[in-house]
C-alpha cells in the first residue's frame, strides 16, 4: 500500500520505519528535508489547500496526519490544527482518488478537566483550555470527511529524544502539584504500533470505531511518577521547602479499554516499562 505521513516528524518517521517492510511510505513536510530511507521526502504543507489538493492527486491508500503547534498559545493551535483539517477536508472532497483511511493524531488534552474521574470515548470534554478547544474543533471537521476516518486521542508522549522530563528528575527541577494530579502516558514506539494496528484492522477486514484512546494501562499521580524515577536514577528526591507548586487544575484518568478490546498489545503497558527502556539507553 501507499501510505502517506501528512507531517513527518519523530511520530511519522517513527510510525514509517516500523511500516516501510511491507508498504511504501511518504513524508510530508513544509520544506523538503532529509528523510531516513526508505521515507520518500514530500514538500508541502498540510495546512495549505493548494498544497493538499496538489499531494491527493496522487492516490494514496491511507493518509496519517500528525501535527505540530509552533508554539504553545491559541493562535498557533488554531494555525496548525484547525487550519490542517480545513484543508484536508476541502482536498479530500475533490480528489478524484481519495485515500481509504485517513488516520487523524488528536489529544486526550479534548477532555479537559474531569477532577481526576476515568474518562472514555463516550465522555463529554469539560472546562477545556484553548489547546482542548482547538483540538476538538479540528476533530468536528475531519469528522465531516468524505472518506473513511479514524480519530486517535494519544496521552502524554514520551520516548526516545523526549528525555527532558528525565533530564529535569536528575536534576532536581520538578515540583509535586497539588492536589496531586492524575497524569496518563504513552511511549512514542506504542503511538507508531497504534497507527500500524488501525491499518491492519481496518485493511483485514475488520471494523473500526471512528475514535480511540491510545494511553498505557496505569494512569498514576504525579508523585508516584516522580518517587519511582528518583529511585531508579539514584536522586535523592525530596518534596522542595518554601510551599508547594501552583495547583494545577486539569486532572483525569485515559480509559484505554476501546483498543485493547481491538486487539491492541502494548509494547510498554506502564510507565515503568518505558521510562526503565529510555534510563538503559541514557
Amino acid at each position: 500500500m501507499k501510505i502517506l505521513m501528512a507531517g513527518c516528524g519523530d511520530l511519522g518517521k517513527r510510525t514509517a520505519l516500523m511500516l516501510a517492510p511491507e508498504h511504501t511510505c511518504f513524508g510530508l513536510n513544509r520544506r523538503r528535508s532529509q528523510l531516513p530511507s526508505p521515507i520518500v521526502s514530500i514538500s508541502a504543507d498540510v495546512t495549505n489547500v493548494l498544497d493538499m489538493k496538489r499531494v491527493l492527486a496522487e492516490p494514496f491508500d491511507v493518509v496519517i496526519v500528525t501535527v505540530t503547534p509552533a508554539a504553545f498559545c491559541q493562535s498557533a493551535y488554531r494555525d496548525s490544527y484547525v487550519a490542517a483539517a480545513e484543508a484536508l477536508k476541502s482536498a479530500v472532497s475533490l480528489a478524484n482518488h481519495p485515500p481509504k483511511l485517513l488516520i487523524w493524531t488528536s489529544s486526550t488534552r479534548v477532555y479537559g478537566d474531569h477532577g481526576g474521574a476515568w474518562v472514555n470515548e463516550e465522555s463529554c470534554p469539560f472546562d477545556q483550555d484553548f489547546a482542548g478547544k482547538s483540538l476538538l474543533e479540528a476533530e468536528l471537521l475531519i469528522s465531516q470527511l468524505s472518506c473513511r476516518y479514524v480519530v486517535v486521542r494519544f496521552s502524554g508522549i514520551y520516548g526516545p529524544g523526549r528525555k527532558s522530563f528525565l533530564n529535569k528528575i536528575r536534576s532536581g527541577g520538578v515540583r509535586i502539584q497539588f492536589p496531586e494530579k492524575w497524569t496518563n502516558r504513552i511511549h512514542s514506539d506504542d503511538c507508531a504500533a497504534v497507527f500500524s494496528h488501525l491499518i491492519k484492522r481496518y485493511f483485514g477486514g475488520e471494523s473500526l470505531d471512528p475514535l480511540y484512546i491510545a494511553s498505557d494501562c496505569e494512569p498514576v499521580t504525579q508523585k508516584v511518577v516522580y518517587e519511582w524515577l528518583a529511585k531508579e536514577l539514584g536522586v535523592d528526591f525530596q518534596r522542595p521547602q518554601g510551599g508547594v507548586a501552583k495547583e494545577y487544575k486539569i486532572s483525569r484518568r485515559c480509559n484505554n479499554q476501546r483498543l485493547l478490546e481491538s486487539g491492541f498489545c502494548f509494547k510498554y503497558p506502564t510507565f515503568r516499562d518505558g521510562y526503565r527502556a529510555l534510563i538503559r539507553e541514557t
